[in-house]
């Protein structure tokens, strides 16, 4: 596991886990509209294929204690979810609260983490490299409002090898296993959701739905105007303020 962290000690602290593709190539806006305002943590998950979710948890705790950061928020971006409900659990480290970036609790659509996991297996990997480098050529009109994410297009296709796509396959099934809702169920830390309106990958008003009937520590949910699941890359100054509103309250 690798950590960046850009700002100063004095700064609250937030702390952005990666969604499925597991590293900080497409946070670059984002970061940029947050900069002299928070201490920004990135992470990148390393490629593996054996770590648990719980595994997951304890290398970032050791991250971050190797920095001496001991509290912060933490920006969870889908899958990354995953990884702040484990954490939680742990009661390690100390969270402030969590934001939920087109993030979940249990997914609520199992078909489509079936239909990821198969397709990532079955296609070739010059197939899936063909297919990121035609949406890398999107990407360049996708993303031109967001031009520290289109500098950073190259380096977020070099990553994608073979050793990463198993990665990514290992993170869908530990995603299809995982059941945080009791966890959620009983946390005390306060939980905000900031999603896509139209998420095709995770449905804004499934979890919306759970999360006020289920989640106590729920603070506030936002939906904003995009058809898109990262929308920390396609919406980062619409999200970078919702955040920063939150945590100045």
């Amino acid at each position: 596991m690798q950590i960046r962290v850009h700002g100063t000690d004095e700064q609250p602290t937030l702390i952005y886990l990666a969604g499925l593709h597991g590293d900080w190539t497409l946070i670059g806006d984002f970061r940029k509209q947050v900069a002299d305002k928070v201490r920004f943590v990135e992470i990148t998950y390393p490629r593996t294929v054996v770590w648990s979710l719980d595994n997951y948890a304890e290398a970032l705790e050791q991250c971050l204690a190797k920095y001496g950061i001991t509290s912060g928020w933490l920006l969870a971006e889908s899958y990354g979810s995953q990884v702040a409900w484990q954490l939680a659990a742990r009661k390690n480290f100390s969270i402030q609260a969590i934001v939920l970036a087109g993030g979940f609790v249990k997914y609520p659509l199992p078909g489509g983490v079936w239909f990821a996991r198969t397709s990532l297996k079955l296609f070739p990997l010059p197939l899936l490299i063909w297919l990121l480098v035609a949406y890398g050529k999107i990407a360049r009109i996708r993303y031109r409002r967001a031009p520290e994410t289109l500098l950073a297009l190259n380096e977020f296709i070099a990553r994608r090898t073979e050793l990463d796509r198993q990665a990514m396959v290992h993170r869908l099934d530990q995603i299809s296993a995982f059941d945080p809702r009791k966890i959620v169920r009983q946390l005390q830390i306060p939980v905000y959701q900031l999603s896509a309106r139209l998420d095709p990958v995770v449905p804004f008003p499934l979890v919306r739905h759970w999360l006020r009937k289920n989640c106590p520590a729920l603070r506030g949910t936002v939906a904003i105007g995009a058809i898109d699941h990262n929308l920390l890359t396609t919406a980062h100054y619409k999200c970078a303020q919702q955040i920063l509103a939150w945590m100045g309250r």
